[in-house]
Formats: C-alpha cells, sequence, structure tokens
C-alpha cells in the first residue's frame, strides 16, 4: 500500500517549488543583466586610451573570502538535512559575516582603483573603469539582497524551526547565495582576463 502525502505536505511541496521558480527567474534575470554589462564591457575596450589597469589587490581577497563564505553556507544547508541545529546556526552565521567582510574588501579595492587614478565618472574616467565600478557596484548590492535573506530566515534558524522535514527556506537561501558565489568568481575571471 502506497502512502499518501497529506494536503500540508502537498501544500508544502507546491510553496517550494512556487518559490524556487521564483527564485530562478530572478537569477536568470540577474545572469542577463550582468550578461549584458560584460558584452558593454568588451565593448567600452575601444576606449581604453591607452591606458590599462591592475584589478585592485582586494579583489584577490575579497574572491577568496566569497567562496568560503560559499563553504560556510553550505554547511548550513547539509547541515539542516541532518537536524544539526548549532552547525545550521554557525553556518549561516559565517556565512553573514563573511559577506559583510566582501563588501568591506570591496570598498577598499575601489578606493584602489580610486587612487590608481581610475574614477567612475568625470573628466578622468574612461568607460572599462568604469564599468568595472558598476559591475562591482550592482554585485555588492545583490550580495545585500543576499545578507538580507539570511536575516530573514535568521530568526526561525534561532529557534531550529527549519529541519530535514522543513529546510526549503535554507536551501533556496543557499542556493541564492551559490550563484552569487558563482557570480563573483565569474567577473573576477572576466575581468582579469579581458583588460
Amino acid at each position: 500500500m502506497a502512502l499518501q502525502s497529506t494536503p500540508s505536505a502537498e501544500a508544502a511541496i507546491l510553496k517550494e517549488k512556487v518559490f524556487k521558480n521564483l527564485l530562478y527567474i530572478g537569477i536568470f534575470s540577474i545572469m542577463m543583466l550582468f550578461a549584458g554589462l560584460t558584452s558593454a564591457y568588451i565593448v567600452s575596450q575601444a576606449d581604453l586610451k591607452g591606458r590599462a589597469f591592475v584589478l585592485p589587490e582586494m579583489f584577490w581577497y575579497s574572491t577568496g573570502i566569497i567562496l568560503l563564505s560559499s563553504a560556510t553556507m553550505n554547511l548550513a544547508v547539509q547541515s539542516v538535512k541532518r537536524n544539526k541545529f548549532e552547525a545550521v546556526k554557525i553556518g549561516l552565521i559565517a556565512t553573514f559575516i563573511l559577506g559583510i567582510i566582501f563588501g568591506f574588501f570591496q570598498y577598499f579595492g575601489w578606493i584602489e582603483l580610486y587612487n590608481a587614478g581610475i574614477v567612475f565618472a568625470g573628466k578622468e574616467s574612461f568607460a572599462p573603469g568604469s564599468f568595472v565600478y558598476v559591475m562591482s557596484g550592482l554585485h555588492v548590492a545583490h550580495i545585500v539582497s543576499g545578507l538580507a535573506y539570511i536575516l530573514v530566515v535568521m530568526p526561525n534558524t534561532l529557534k531550529n524551526k527549519y529541519n530535514s522535514a522543513n529546510q526549503a527556506p535554507i536551501k533556496l537561501c543557499g542556493l541564492y547565495w551559490h550563484f552569487l558565489d558563482i557570480l563573483w568568481v565569474y567577473l573576477f575571471v572576466f575581468l582579469l582576463v579581458i583588460r
């Protein structure tokens, strides 16, 4: 005899599918935004005006930080599946802190760019340099939205409300965060190669 799921379980599964599909639509939209920006950056290379620039050292550090944050988010996602409540909390809190550190490193990277004469706007600006600010700045804005998402799930995480039977919010948070990590690695490698 096959087990039948309860209406509440079916509703939870449907709700998770709806939220996952909405997240996928959001991720696709973000991908299209950055695809357009990277394409425009390639076209803007004609405006280099004989100027070449090196990516800020802080961008290297921020890349390491965001990769580490991916590992801590993975800890949270894997732990919720095993009902390891303390590990879920540690993973989310560590990811949140690393996300903030990532933002600070990006800011210090912008200061490095500015001090190297690569300004966002004005007479001294040039399109490729401005695009570095725009792309990294928009990525930081999406990191802030990821941090907000962590803050939304944190109260219930602290109350141990997420577990192997109710893990969708943590899984979706992890999916979005890993996407942001991959997006930054793509942008960083892209900017290293196309200069």
